[in-house]
C-alpha cells in the first residue's frame, strides 16, 4: 500500500500566506495519520503590532516566531527518531526567508547569529510541498478567511513575499520540491483537486 510508504516520512508544507498549507496540512494528516506540527501564528503578541508598523515591531516578532519554530522543531526531532511521521505546516527556513525582508543593520546581524545556531539542531524534511498561487487568489483568500491582524495586510506585502518565496525556492537544494500551483485548484471545495494532490506527493515515494 502507498499508505507505507509515507510511513515515518516528514512532510513539510511551504507557500505564502493564504495559500491554503495549514488547511493542506490537516488533509494529509488525516489521509496518511500523520500527526502535524502547525506553526504558532496568532499566538505571537507582537504581530498585529507588526503588521501596523513593521520597522518598528519586526525584531520582536521575528524573535518569537523563530523560538516558538524552534522549540517545536526540537519536540518534532524526538518524534522522528522514535519512527513517527510529522506533516508540519512550515520549515524552519522560513524564518530566515521572513527575517531577511523585515529586519535591517545590527538587529539582523544578532538573528544571524542566532539562526545559524539552532539551524544546525533541525531536522530537514524527506519532502517540501511547495504550494502557491496568484496575488489575487491569495488576497482573496486571505480576506475570506477574515483574520484580524491580516486586515491591515497590503497586496504590496503580498507580492513582496511572493517574488520572496519563489527565488527562495529557485535556490533551495536542501530536500526535494514539489512545487504545486493552486491558483485553479480548491481542494477544500474539490474533492478531485484534493486527490490530485494526494497523488503527487505518493509520486515522489514511489521506489
Amino acid at each position: 500500500m502507498m499508505l507505507s510508504k509515507l510511513t515515518g516520512k516528514y512532510l513539510a508544507v511551504e507557500g505564502v500566506i493564504g495559500v491554503g498549507k495549514t488547511t493542506l496540512v490537516r488533509y494529509l494528516s488525516r489521509q496518511y495519520f500523520l500527526p502535524t506540527v502547525l506553526e504558532v501564528v496568532e499566538e505571537n503578541p507582537f504581530l498585529g503590532k507588526f503588521y501596523e508598523d513593521m520597522d518598528r515591531w519586526a525584531f520582536q516578532t521575528q524573535l518569537f516566531f523563530l523560538l516558538s519554530r524552534f522549540d517545536q522543531q526540537t519536540d518534532l526531532a524526538k518524534k522522528l527518531k522514535e519512527g513517527a511521521g510529522i506533516v508540519s505546516d512550515y520549515i524552519f527556513e522560513k524564518d530566515h526567508l521572513f527575517a531577511s525582508l523585515t529586519l535591517k543593520d545590527e538587529q539582523k546581524m544578532l538573528y544571524e547569529r542566532i539562526f545559524g545556531l539552532l539551524r544546525e539542531q533541525v531536522p530537514k524534511p524527506d519532502l517540501v510541498i511547495y504550494l502557491y498561487a496568484s496575488v489575487d487568489v491569495l488576497m482573496s483568500r486571505i480576506s475570506l478567511r477574515d483574520r484580524p491582524f491580516e486586515r491591515s495586510m497590503s497586496r504590496n506585502y503580498i507580492e513582496l513575499l511572493t517574488d520572496t518565496y519563489e527565488a527562495f525556492f529557485e535556490n533551495f537544494k536542501d530536500t526535494e520540491v514539489l512545487r504545486v500551483d493552486t491558483t485553479n485548484l480548491d481542494f477544500v471545495k474539490n474533492e478531485r483537486d484534493l486527490k490530485y494532490i494526494f497523488e503527487l506527493i505518493e509520486g515522489r515515494f514511489q521506489s
